[in-house]
Parts: C-alpha cells; structure tokens; sequence
C-alpha cells in the first residue's frame, strides 16, 4: 500500500480557488507538460465520443482538447470551486459550437455513471491523491471498455532544491510519489499495457523569490498537515535562501527541479474473463478448461 502524506482536501481545494485568476500567468511547466501529454493522444486511432478531464483548473487544457477533438464532448472536473467557475468564465460564447462542461467534483468520488468515458486525461493532478489505487479505480470505473487513461503528475525529485534548502525539521515541500510505486497501483487496477516513463524538467529563476511566488500563484502550496502552522519567521526564510545559493548555477540563476511522470494504459474486457463493476472477475463455467488426470 502507498503512503501519501496526510493532506487537507479542504486547503487544496481553497488554495488553488484562491488561485484561479493568477494560475495560467505562472503555471508554465504545468502548461508545458500538458501540452506534451496532449501531444501523446496521437497514439490513439479513433477520435474518442466523450473525455473527461481530471484536475481541469482554469481550463486552459480543457480547451486545447476541446480544439483537438471539436466534435467531443468534454467534462472538465476539479476539486476547486473557484477554479471550475473561472474555466465557465473563459467558455467562448457561441452557442451552436461544442464547448466543454465543468463539474466541480473529487477524483476519488467521480460524480458519474460507469463505463462514461472513452478518454480519461489528467495532467499535474494524481500528486494530490489522499489514495491512488482508489482513484486508478475510480478512474477505471468510469472509463469504457477500450478507452484509454492519460496522465502526468510528480515524482520525488520534485523542487528537490528547495527542500534541501529548508534546513529545519518542519514539513515545507509537499511530498511525491516513486513512480515506481505509481505503476504498481496502476497495476493492481489490472488495466491493460501499462506504460510509464519519466522525465527531469528544470526551471531557473533570478531569484529563489520568483520560485516560492510562483507556487503560491498556482496554488500549489505547502498542504501537508504537518507544515507549520501560521507564518514562517523572516529569518527562515533567510536562512532557506543562503542555502540555496549552493545550487546556483554559473549563470548566476537558480535552477528548480521537476520529475516528471507520464503514464497511460487502456480498459479491454476480455470475452472470457467478464470483469465486473465490483472489480470481480467471473469466468463463464463453460469456458474454463477440463484438468486431465
């Protein structure tokens, strides 16, 4: 079983609300990433009828989908209140074109019926997971036979600098997943060809300032419930920049790092093996095969 950092639903999902309006201005590498993985849906053949987007935020990708697959609809789905009434703001007005909907709703209890989606994307969203092997689940029950599963989120290398740089015994950074221990629950979902892979992604900053700035515009602030409580004192922060002034570069900037992991797989039922919603698979009594003694 995976072990993930107790986090507050409650502050993720005021944090990034609190966000919405300054997100897409400092949400590069979450925009970078997205578009990489949009990149991948080349590998499927049939444009897919319906797709849902899990963690959708302002709907900047939610849009980019929209536009790759105009004749689909789309649901765009986050845990933030605030975010998913941003993305109706941005909808285009006409009225006869396909526009996405939003749903306001928890990946670990989507608010749809099973077998709904032929394309389920996720990008930068699975690292806020309270239990993955739930939402991979979830995530499955939901998903059609022969659709696929598409997403990105962060390994534990992830802003490695900043969290060496923290150099008292408080909680500053959020905590990530081995992506190793991300593919053994995407396995146990026993969803069909699996395929993860990981790439390591640095942004270099003027200043440790612009870094931390960017985070809180995102809303991706520390969530774990053991950070401190109330403001950090002044000189921490000071003593956080000093040391990590030994991470910068010769360019006089200061690098951040992000691991990030990609993975998709896809729904088949077999036509002997009948997987049930229960997660039961039953075999047809006559197609089990005679032991020969």
């Amino acid at each position: 079983m995976i072990e993930i950092p107790p986090v507050n639903k409650i502050d993720i999902a005021r944090s990034f609300s609190m966000a919405a309006k300054t997100y897409d201005q400092s949400a590069f590498i979450q925009k970078e990433i997205g578009q990489r993985l949009i990149d991948r849906l080349d590998l499927i053949k049939a444009p897919p009828q319906t797709i849902l987007d899990v963690g959708a935020g302002t709907g900047f990708l939610t849009r980019q989908l929209q536009q790759k697959f105009p004749q689909s609809k789309i649901i765009g789905l986050d845990l933030a209140q605030g975010m998913m009434q941003f993305a109706k703001s941005k909808q285009p007005w006409q009225l006869w074109k396909n526009k996405p909907f939003y749903v306001c709703g928890d990946m670990e209890q989507l608010p749809f019926a099973n077998q709904s989606f032929d394309l389920i994307f996720s990008n930068f969203t699975l690292q806020w997971s309270f239990a993955l092997e739930k939402t991979f689940l979830e995530l499955k029950r939901v998903l059609k036979p022969n659709g696929f599963l598409f997403f990105s989120t962060l390994g534990p290398q992830t802003l490695i600098e900043l969290r060496q740089s923290w150099t008292d015994s408080i909680t500053h950074v959020n905590e990530f997943t081995d992506m190793h221990d991300i593919g053994d629950a995407l396995l146990k979902t026993r969803l069909n060809d699996p395929v993860m892979d990981m790439e390591m992604i640095t942004v270099t900053y003027s200043h440790v300032k612009q870094l931390l700035r960017d985070l809180k515009a995102t809303g991706a602030r520390n969530m774990n419930l053991t950070r401190a409580k109330g403001l950090t004192a002044k000189n921490h922060f000071e003593k956080m920049f000093q040391a990590y002034e030994a991470f910068k570069r010769p360019d006089n900037l200061y690098p951040a790092t992000f691991e990030v992991i990609y993975g998709h797989a896809w729904r088949a039922i077999s036509h002997l093996h009948r997987e049930e919603d229960d997660g039961i698979v039953r075999i047809p009594a006559d197609k089990i095969p005679r032991l020969s003694v």
